[in-house]
């Protein structure tokens, strides 16, 4: 039998229901008043999560880097807008507080050492490592050092580099990993979602999706094939400045999503045939032999 992860009240796994993740990420654009309008969207979808994401950004990003020009609502500098989307200690005080009144997890994908260490403040029920993280294997051993459940986007990697950064985390107990294409929006002949199927193949730990193509129907074909968790970028409006927004789902959408990933769900059934009460009346009015 292989291997579940628990996350939170959660069992994550082959024939439980897909844990389904809102990632808000960066969508909040800087402002904790739209972090909570998007939490609320996704208790009112029926998600399981949210997930921001947390940088140290003078530790992320070279001097060079940060005063490279860049315009944006918030300056003209990459500095001022890495700084103005990144939420600290007061931001972050605000949404534990409100995802815990809204009884919804939260975590985080964080990019350093650092930002585990302030994360881990807020007691996460998961981590969750970006793909752009996959190789930064010191950062790898940080999140295990927690002893929290850890999962892991595979996003712009070979399956050498998967497997390696699997042994750096020290296997695949408490771990879940993700099927990603890295590109905002991804076409869907990048989704290659058979890839789900060939993780299963090769680690014995629950294997999910992290989806940034616009529209729906691939993510719910990812749970079919095998997804036992699924993260999508969600925001109030994909016209909205910011990268991430386009290859987001807006509210409405996610419910739908949720929605669809559930009645399929139900729909797979056990794959024992059987003749369903249901079917009786109709078996008596048009059968004539047997």
């Amino acid at each position: 039998m292989r291997k579940k992860v628990r996350i939170g009240d959660l069992l994550v796994g082959d024939g439980e229901p897909c844990m389904i993740i809102a990632e808000i990420g960066i969508n909040h654009n800087g402002s904790l008043e739209i972090a909570w309008r998007l939490i609320d969207e996704a208790v009112d979808a029926g998600c399981n999560a949210v997930k921001f994401q947390k940088r140290t950004v003078e530790v992320v990003y070279s001097p060079d880097e940060l005063a490279r020009p860049r315009e944006s609502p918030f300056g003209t500098t990459n500095g001022d807008l890495k700084r103005a989307l990144e939420f600290g200690q007061r931001e972050y005080e605000g949404i534990d507080r409100y995802c815990k009144a809204k009884k919804i997890m939260w975590s985080a994908s964080c990019w350093d050492s650092g930002s585990v260490e302030f994360v881990e403040r807020f007691d996460p029920p998961f981590y969750k490592i970006a793909s752009a993280c996959l190789t930064d294997h010191d950062l790898l051993r940080r999140h295990r050092v927690t002893g929290r459940p850890i999962v892991l986007s595979t996003g712009m990697s070979t399956m050498d580099q998967i497997r390696h950064a699997v042994d750096v985390l020290g296997g695949t107990d408490a771990l879940v990993i993700l099927h990603c294409t890295s590109t905002y929006p991804s076409r869907p002949e990048e989704l290659n979602l058979r890839m789900i199927q060939s993780l299963r193949e090769e680690f014995d730990c629950p294997i999910g999706y992290s989806g940034h193509e616009v529209g729906l129907a691939t993510t719910v074909a990812a749970v079919m094939v095998g997804a036992c968790m699924v993260e999508r970028h969600i925001t109030l409006d994909r016209s909205l400045w910011g990268s991430d927004q386009a290859a987001s789902v807006e509210c409405q959408g996610f419910k739908r999503l949720v929605r669809d990933i559930r009645v399929c769900e139900l729909a797979m059934g056990d794959g024992i045939k059987k003749v369903y009460d249901s079917e009786l009346p109709i078996m008596a009015k048009l059968r004539r032999v047997g």
